[in-house]
């Protein structure tokens, strides 16, 4: 029988986690943040407040079916449509899942609720937790960010530093690189010194390498990746996936509209996908996903990205 995602999603190929099995436990596109680089397009729900979208138990009964079709994974990893700790049953969520799975918790996040104090007593249950950091200021901060109008460099800041001292376990911070916009030598040496008073365990600097919502958020050259990792010490993510997507729809074409839901593929990581699941016939699937009134396909970088609409 085939399963229809509604919250668990993938495993999708992480470069940092390995195959990860994604939860989406939020509406598409519901945020604090609508970021300059967002690669899942404009944020049309824009809100500050945790809310119970959906029952827990929702959520595990599929998390459950997952498990029982025997599908590997190397994490669970709560991302996709939007942020996350915006999921007002997100601790019973992670404490819920470590009952039924021995693979880590992780969690990517803006970070810009830290400062709630049921949003940090639900983070510090994660077994990763990925916040971003990608202004060093209040102007930087807004520029790439442009957060709900309830938040504040200054509040997000101080709530990160406390929450990276009392945090048991792995932090890894990550910083997104934009061409002309934080990307000068002067700004690394600020962002060197910004980073200095978190305590964390690793440093990924990453660059808009799919389609962003504005165009003017490029990626940086690989010169200055190279910089940046020199000054700060931190771990550069290449392009591209070594490993393909996995899902247990059975069709071929329902289960990459399930997964550009979450995750816009390019065309390369489609015809992998294809190929890795024998189907003899992938011109059709990329005809059909053309003229499908649900995607919309993004020509960037010389490459075709397919996204949901």
């Amino acid at each position: 029988m085939k399963h229809t995602s509604k919250f668990v999603y993938g495993p999708i190929p992480s470069r940092r986690l390995g195959q990860s099995l994604g939860i989406s436990p939020i509406p598409k596109k519901a945020c604090n943040y609508a970021c300059v680089y967002c690669m899942l397009g404009p944020t049309d729900k824009m809100t500050n407040t945790p809310q119970m979208f959906m029952p827990v138990q929702d959520i595990l009964n599929e998390f459950d079916q997952v498990v029982a079709a025997g599908i590997p994974f190397d994490a669970v990893t709560f991302a996709g449509d939007g942020e996350p700790t915006l999921y007002a049953g997100l601790k019973e969520l992670i404490l819920e899942l470590k009952k039924r799975t021995k693979k880590p918790i992780a969690l990517i996040t803006n970070g810009a609720l830290l400062y709630d104090p049921a949003v940090f007593d639900a983070c510090m249950q994660a077994d990763i937790v990925m916040p971003s950091v990608n202004g060093y200021d209040e102007r930087t901060f807004k520029i790439i960010n442009r957060p709900h109008g309830e938040i504040d460099f200054d509040k997000v800041t101080k709530a990160l530093k406390k929450f990276s001292r009392e945090y048991p376990g792995l932090l890894w911070l990550e910083l997104m690189l934009i061409k002309g916009i934080n990307d000068s030598t002067d700004d690394l040496h600020k962002y060197h010194d910004f980073l200095g008073q978190f305590y964390y365990d690793r440093l990924y600097i990453n660059t808009p390498n799919r389609p962003p919502v504005e165009s003017f958020a490029q990626m940086v050259t690989h010169e200055k990746m190279l910089e940046a990792m020199d000054i700060l010490k931190g771990i550069g993510i290449e392009d591209g996936y070594e490993n393909g997507y996995a899902s247990e729809i059975t069709d071929d074409l329902e289960a990459i509209l399930n997964i550009t839901q979450r995750h816009p593929m390019n065309q390369h990581e489609i015809e992998h996908f294809l190929k890795k699941r024998n189907n003899p016939n992938r011109e059709k699937i990329f005809m059909l996903l053309r003229n499908h009134p649900k995607i919309k396909i993004i020509h960037y970088r010389g490459i075709d990205t397919y996204r949901i609409k």
